[in-house]
């Protein structure tokens, strides 16, 4: 597969885990996180800002991956 394709199809991969990330997070949080501290909550939404990041790498290795040499 060609660099350029790779990285249009990761391109897309990634809004979507975003986009999906972030509806999952806003649902956890409105849900679960309704009567707590501040600094519990604080600690849930950096924890969850970072979390897409470990999915994501894989993702993004894949995408940097140099084009096979042709033989």
């Amino acid at each position: 597969m060609p660099s350029r394709l790779r990285k249009f199809i990761g391109s897309i991969l990634l809004i979507v885990l975003v986009c999906f990330w972030a509806l999952l997070t806003m649902a956890l949080a409105q849900s679960a996180l309704t009567d707590i501290n501040g600094w519990v909550a604080a600690l849930f939404y950096i924890v969850a800002g970072l979390g897409w990041v470990l999915p994501a790498m894989p993702l993004i290795a894949w995408m940097a991956r140099p084009d096979k040499a042709k033989a």
